[in-house]
């Protein structure tokens, strides 16, 4: 039941990014975004327990904590506490880590504070690539159930089991103290509520597009498979959990001692968690065969479709397709890029080398100077190389560009990839090669659109959320002109977490549904872009070099063990790079070849 409209009615959502932690305050009534508040994790800036030249990015659990209680207290003090009926919390994905038998974090346990594989093992976090193509072999193999084939066909080293079997096989130690594994959006919400590790709510939306549960299988994989993946396994599938639930659902209310740390009080629901894309999604006011660009330091791509038309086909080479993972009654089906703003992010790291390592070595101005001439440069570099790559003429230049710099995600997940970039020149200049990433990162997006609609599934309109697609008029306007669709943002700075405010007034009663929540709560949308016409075809034409280039990288990477669909196949198969692939020249690469061979089929 609906509660009644008199009574003021104030929920909280808590999105957890891959940087920071940002808290809104929502009047559930009419949508309005009271206060907001964001804090960066502390350990995390400095990259403690992380080693990026091994892919490994590790975040301690202190670090959401010291967050969620910085950004829900200043929000929560502007109004009365007695208002704050419900709360939601949503997180990257897949963002498992260690449990003892009572559910707490092993960092936070003695003898395991410092240790990174007993925190929580971030979404890039690619030292699982040897146990995703054992997954991906093994699935097809072992002369049982496919468990991959809800999940696009292909596991991925960023997923749950490919990450837990990596920390095991790695670390004695954790595989022994860990009881059971819990996703950080999960994690979240049992620490806020209390209560019992084996009874607790789990995420659907978690579960589904990362852990290869599915109700005509009983949920997760079955003990057999798990075990053939990896003997320490054993035992793990009865300590995790069976059902699953809807962001929508109550998960419990805030125990005494969180309810005095946030400054709420014990009658606020807490909802089941979810994951930031789905959440902001939701927020995107997203609709059947609507895609919403989560578009951050990665991109999430979220689109939902009635069950009824979609049936039981088999959407190849995305993340998953789970039933109520967005919207309770419809199947939520996601892709992404596994960089987006990363990618730019990185080229502004390689322009500001001499920055961070060359000017404190100034003999001409002070460490008050370099520090304030530091600060001023960094933060106007990509606002200034933005407004030179929109001025460069793509007719003069050449340079092409993949964004695999952290692999790929979606067609066909395979973390093993590389970015790389091609027809440079000693003419060549940053304003061009800025350009040719931003490039990169649209034809990635246009990809995913085209796989969807191979795959039977329309894309009836793009809705842009997230820092990206406020912020930069380039990216969003070259993303128009490259899929030759409009795009619509979303006017909420803060999509996930206004999402996940609506998660909560569904589970404190003062909405029925997601869908009637949406429509009170939603903040519509600030501009569109419109596609250029004058440059639809030049890129078109630019994105058939894209998809050769990225043919011939694929084909010549060592080590890239890759599932994809075979032409003659319904079951995807294994593919090895490193063995069986012809070292092939890139003329031998141009459009009309095949390296990769895709079936639009379901399976």
């Amino acid at each position: 039941m609906e509660q009644q409209a008199a009574t003021p009615a104030y929920v909280i959502g808590v999105d957890y990014g891959t940087d920071s932690v940002r808290a809104v305050l929502v009047d559930a009534r009419t949508g309005a975004e009271t206060a907001q508040a964001v804090h960066n994790y502390a350990r995390w800036k400095t990259l403690q327990f992380c080693n990026p030249a091994r892919n490994q990015f590790r975040q301690h659990p202190l670090d959401y904590i010291e967050g969620l209680e910085a950004v829900v207290r200043r929000v929560a003090q502007q109004v009365p506490a007695a208002h704050i009926l419900g709360l939601a919390v949503d997180t990257t994905g897949s963002t498992p880590g260690a449990v003892n038998e009572q559910g707490v974090a092993l960092a936070l346990t003695p003898g395991f504070e410092n240790n990174p594989n007993a925190m929580f093992v971030l979404w890039k976090d690619h030292t699982a690539l040897d146990e995703a193509a054992e997954i991906n072999h093994k699935a097809r193999t072992w002369g049982g159930e496919d468990y991959t084939k809800f999940e696009g066909g292909i596991y991925s080293s960023e997923w749950f089991w490919a990450k837990i079997m990596h920390v095991v096989r790695e670390d004695a130690a954790v595989a022994q103290a860990a009881h059971s594994w819990m996703e950080h959006c999960d994690w979240l919400t049992l620490m806020l509520t209390g209560g019992d590790l084996a009874s607790f709510k789990r995420s659907r939306c978690a579960a589904g597009h990362k852990a290869m549960w599915h109700e005509s299988w009983g949920g997760l994989p079955s003990e057999e498979f798990l075990t053939h993946l990896e003997p320490k396994l054993a035992g793990l599938r009865d300590r995790l959990f069976h059902e699953t639930y809807t962001a929508d659902e109550v998960a419990g209310r805030l125990t005494e001692e969180w309810a005095q740390r946030l400054g709420l009080t014990t009658n606020t629901v807490v909802a089941v968690g979810s994951f930031d894309a789905h959440a902001g999604a939701v927020a995107g006011e997203i609709e059947a065969y609507s895609m919403v660009k989560v578009m951050g330091t990665s991109t999430c791509d979220i689109v939902v479709a009635p069950i009824s038309e979609v049936g039981s086909h088999l959407v190849a080479g995305i993340c998953g397709q789970v039933d109520g993972s967005v919207i309770p009654g419809m199947l939520g089906l996601e892709a992404g890029q596994s960089a987006f703003g990363d990618l730019l992010a990185w080229f502004r790291q390689i322009l500001e080398w001499p920055l961070q390592n060359v000017l404190s070595n100034s003999k001409v101005l002070t460490p008050e100077l370099q520090a304030a001439l530091r600060d001023e440069m960094s933060d106007q570099l990509l606002v200034q190389l933005s407004e030179a790559a929109a001025a460069v003429d793509p007719a003069e230049s050449h340079v092409l560009a993949l964004d695999w710099v952290n692999g790929r995600r979606t067609p066909d997940a395979n973390q093993a990839l590389k970015g790389a970039i091609m027809n440079l020149t000693m003419g060549t200049n940053a304003p061009q090669i800025f350009r040719a990433l931003v490039e990169a990162i649209c034809y990635g997006s246009k990809q995913i659109v085209e796989r969807f609609e191979q795959e039977g599934v329309p894309i009836k309109q793009v809705i842009g959320i997230g820092g990206v697609a406020k912020k930069s008029k380039f990216v969003m306007q070259t993303l128009a002109d490259v899929l030759n669709r409009p795009i619509k943002i979303a006017v909420s700075e803060q999509a996930p977490a206004l999402g996940s405010a609506m998660y909560a007034a569904v589970a404190a009663g003062i909405y029925s549904d997601v869908l009637t929540a949406q429509k009170a709560m939603g903040s519509g949308f600030a501009e569109s872009y419109e596609p250029n016409p004058d440059r639809v075809a030049d890129y078109q034409a630019r994105y058939e070099q894209y998809q050769a280039f990225g043919r011939f990288v694929e084909a010549t990477t060592l080590g890239s063990s890759v599932v994809v669909p075979g032409r003659d196949s319904a079951s995807p198969r294994l593919h090895d790079t490193q063995n069986d692939s012809p070292k092939r020249g890139l003329a031998e690469s141009l459009p009309g070849t095949t390296t990769l061979q895709h079936s639009h089929q379901a399976q």
